[in-house]
């Protein structure tokens, strides 16, 4: 069988990955055969990250070892870089110049899962520059879909737009495509909303609902104003999984749309801080408080 017509027997595995249906990957993956030691890796490479995605770190950290496969070496060191985010923050910064040893050592230009969890570890670091250096050498549609979202972060809709035809080019119907185009329209707003809302629809029609589908929409609806649907919308994301990051900045978004009480608001913030306090909505909160303080004090009688 040529390889242009062989079946991708990873598909289920690498496409419930995307869609944050974190469980179903690790099903799929613990049940598929796979022909040959490559295609072992890369299914163990997508369990581990759902693993991780379930902030299940201990599983990742006692199953890959120093003899395991580069790839999942690379994956162990986001298990360690996140874990050490949540409880050990003080190991952060010697963690980040172990990644930046291994880019640096690294020479196998088909592992492209080592620049791509650098670039995920430096996009957690608020470090876009360094994000998109390691991106942009790395040829990969996940690498370009990363990119995607970190343009975005920083508000390069314009790059945002280019990184996603070289997407369309590549594969115009395939999961992370898809997804991209989403988020770049929720980035547009005004019309591109409910485009957006339709891929998300349609994406959880074909398989399921996810907590990241899930949120898509509902960013989508508050963003047309649309308050009681997006709230119904939030409440099947609570019911799926509700101590997710995503789930709460959307309680506390739509808490203070529905004018609800300081101290409901708050009690999702308190819940972020607590399970989440490295995420980015999260420093990004703190840095304004920071700013606010000084100006107060600045202001201040003396």
């Amino acid at each position: 069988m040529s390889s242009q017509n062989a079946v991708d027997v990873l598909y289920d595995v690498r496409n419930s990955y995307y869609l944050g249906l974190y469980q179903q990957c690790i099903n799929e993956a613990q049940k598929v055969k796979v022909p040959d030691a490559g295609k072992s890796i890369e299914r163990d490479v997508f369990m581990y990250r759902a693993y991780i995605a379930q902030q299940k770190y201990s599983v990742v950290l006692s199953e890959i070892s120093n003899s395991s496969a580069p790839q999942l070496q690379a994956v162990r060191l986001y298990a360690e870089y996140l874990q050490a985010a949540t409880h050990q923050p003080e190991q952060l910064d010697d963690l980040v110049k172990l990644v930046e040893s291994k880019l640096s050592a690294n020479t196998d230009v088909e592992n492209t899962i080592l620049p791509l969890l650098a670039a995920s570890i430096y996009f957690h670091q608020a470090n876009s520059d360094a994000a998109l250096r390691v991106l942009h050498n790395t040829e990969s549609l996940e690498a370009s879909a990363l990119g995607v979202q970190v343009l975005l972060s920083i508000n390069r809709v314009d790059l945002a737009k280019k990184e996603l035809k070289l997407m369309i080019d590549a594969d115009e119907d395939a999961t992370l495509t898809q997804l991209a185009q989403a988020w770049l329209n929720l980035a547009i707003g005004g019309d591109k909303l409910q485009d957006a809302y339709y891929i998300f629809q349609e994406m959880a029609d074909k398989n399921q609902a996810s907590s990241l589908l899930l949120n898509g929409q509902v960013s989508c609806l508050i963003g047309q104003n649309k308050i009681d649907e997006a709230e119904s919308v939030l409440q099947e994301a609570i019911n799926k999984d509700p101590d997710c990051p995503e789930t709460l900045i959307n309680m506390v978004v739509l808490s203070q749309q529905l004018g609800k009480t300081p101290e409901v608001t708050n009690r999702y913030i308190s819940q972020l801080k607590s399970s989440h306090q490295y995420h980015s909505y999260i420093h990004d909160m703190t840095v304004k408080e920071h700013e606010f303080d000084r100006l107060v004090l600045q202001y201040a009688p003396a």
